[in-house]
């Protein structure tokens, strides 16, 4: 069963019903129990990222999630603000991030060309830069659905499976082990986000 973590700040409906249509069980929940008992971990979130490192402390699940990716192993995806939390912090605020992902998040302003607008908004094509288990099937163009205006550098190019240029060209999807994120929406993202979310399934 995946679990879909509500903290109060994701597209929950909307990933949800895209595992449903890839013939995944899956469910939405904030209950410490049930997460603990998760095979399978989904991060999403939209919004802030002081906001929600703060409420994943304040409910006591950040030990939880620890606990799951890092001890038991099990695989877990962040996607948007969900895979910028899985970092060692962000230009957006001042708490450290999960940590579970050696780099940073910044901010698009300053560093892109100033014709180029912010966030980050529509599809873009992404080349893969690490073969895993969530990048099985995909061939020729590879588009997703991007709104963001923060982005990821990985330190090391081993954590990076994705990267998209905007600009400058950062990590648009990364992983370490049995951990993953994607900067883009999948949900959002018809064919490519459901074999993305099929991959998943399947781990």
């Amino acid at each position: 069963m995946i679990t879909i973590v509500n903290y109060g700040m994701g597209n929950l409906g909307s990933v949800l019903n895209m595992f449903k249509k890839v013939g995944a069980q899956a469910q939405v929940s904030s209950d410490l129990e049930v997460i603990r008992k998760a095979s399978k971990i989904l991060l999403p979130g939209v919004g802030a990222f002081d906001t929600a490192i703060q409420r994943i402390h304040a409910v006591g699940m950040k030990e939880v999630l620890d606990h799951k990716a890092l001890e038991e192993k099990i695989p877990v995806l962040g996607i948007c603000l969900g895979m910028q939390l899985l970092t060692e912090g962000s230009e957006e605020g001042k708490l450290p991030g999960l940590g579970w992902i050696k780099g940073s998040t910044f901010n698009f302003k300053n560093r892109i060309d100033s014709n180029l607008k912010v966030p980050h908004m529509g599809w873009n094509t992404v080349r893969i830069s690490k073969q895993t288990a969530l990048t099985k099937g995909y061939e020729g163009e590879i588009k997703f659905y991007f709104v963001h205006s923060y982005y990821v550098l990985v330190k090391n190019e081993n954590n990076s499976m994705m990267k998209t240029g905007y600009g400058v060209e950062f990590d648009s999807a990364v992983v370490n082990d049995n951990i993953f994120g994607a900067q883009f929406h999948p949900e959002k993202s018809h064919k490519f986000g459901m074999k993305l979310f099929e991959n998943f399934s399947k781990l």
